[in-house]
């Protein structure tokens, strides 16, 4: 029988190359304090040289059509690159939109792998590069310490510092609007399962450094690993209705796990509940679309900070004949996981609903 962390795992089984294992993470050291210094991008599929990390040197860069040059956006669409904090070399692939006309600030997307998984498999599963960089938006996929990220507030061997992934997280974004131009007013999170927990928990935790946040597959955790919305944010919560993994009502008490404790969680609903409350938002209203349910509330402009978003909205979308997979993906799920649905793309429904997370939606 397949274990719970087995069957947690997201593997990417589509047509993509296996995805790049030198992106993996580093051995991991905890200090506490937060330092920062850039390794310079690489680009396409150049070489990884690991030459300045760990003193501060930085890293060759090169692409096919020339060198990439730090901090100005030019250079190959996707870049792998490295930002130490903490004392990690931490990896994420960056995805640029096409040169626009006015150069102005671009709207930065930061997307989460599920637990077991990293950045090509997310992208593979998810074409998110795709869809945002037509729009006009950076992508950053970032990875996590041990294909896994710290979604919840315990502390445990594994994760001895609960917090250390949104401080990495914030400071991919303050880095991002420094050396690529993306807007700090328009900056979203968004992830799958273990990673939608993660955007989830940017959300509660950092709601004014955010635009907007989305969740496919993922919940908030609850008990002693409870994350707590803190202030008014527009998200969205994707979830299939037959999720056989974590299922829709939640997992308040899951299976001990020796690797990585699985954190309990509320339900969807729930979820996307307590943002609403923490946005002071009215009564939801209900409808039904085809091949789903969306539930709406509408965020009130006397919660604090939520005159900045007077027309914000919480979003929980129930997937009819889907499971712990991501709407409209073209990648076969793990065995386990359950079926894909096609009546909704998840990615573009979150994309629309960062454009425009307003009630006419």
């Amino acid at each position: 029988m397949r274990s719970f962390r087995d069957r947690d795992r997201d593997r990417d089984l589509g047509p993509e190359p296996a995805p790049d294992r030198r992106l993996a993470p580093r051995a991991r050291r905890w200090p506490g304090a937060l330092a920062l210094a850039l390794l310079l991008p690489l680009a396409g599929c150049a070489t990884d040289s690991d030459s300045g990390a760990g003193s501060g040197r930085p890293a060759a860069a090169s692409s096919a059509s020339g060198p990439a040059t730090a901090g100005t956006g030019t250079g190959a669409p996707e870049v792998r690159a490295q930002l130490r904090m903490d004392g990690d070399v931490r990896r994420y692939l960056l995805h640029r939109p096409p040169a626009a006309a006015d150069d102005g600030p671009r709207p930065l997307l930061v997307a989460f792998h599920g637990r077991g998984a990293d950045a090509a498999e997310l992208r593979a599963k998810t074409r998110l590069e795709r869809a945002a960089t037509a729009r006009g938006m950076l992508v950053a996929f970032p990875e996590g310490l041990g294909h896994g990220w710290g979604a919840g507030t315990q502390v445990t061997k594994q994760r001895p510092d609960p917090g250390l992934d949104v401080r990495f997280t914030e400071a991919l974004i303050k880095h991002l609007v420094r050396t690529e131009r993306a807007d700090p007013e328009r900056v979203y999170v968004a992830g799958f399962s273990n990673g939608g927990s993660m955007a989830l928990r940017m959300a509660a935790e950092r709601p004014a450094l955010l635009a907007g946040a989305a969740s496919v597959s993922g919940q908030l955790p609850t008990g002693s690993a409870a994350v707590e919305p803190t202030g008014p944010v527009p998200v969205m919560v994707v979830y299939g209705a037959d999720d056989p993994v974590r299922p829709l009502a939640g997992w308040p008490s899951p299976p001990p796990d020796p690797e990585e404790p699985i954190l309990p969680t509320r339900s969807a609903r729930d979820s996307a509940a307590a943002f609403a409350a923490a946005g002071d938002a009215g009564e939801p209203v209900t409808r039904k679309e085809k091949g789903y349910d969306r539930t709406v509330w509408r965020l009130g402009a006397d919660a604090p900070g939520g005159d900045r978003r007077p027309d914000g909205t919480v979003h929980l979308l129930v997937v009819e004949d889907a499971g712990h997979t991501w709407p409209g993906s073209t990648v076969p799920p793990p065995e386990g996981f359950g079926p894909v649905s096609k009546a909704l793309d998840a990615t573009d429904t979150l994309l629309d609903f960062f454009t425009d997370p307003g009630p006419g939606r």
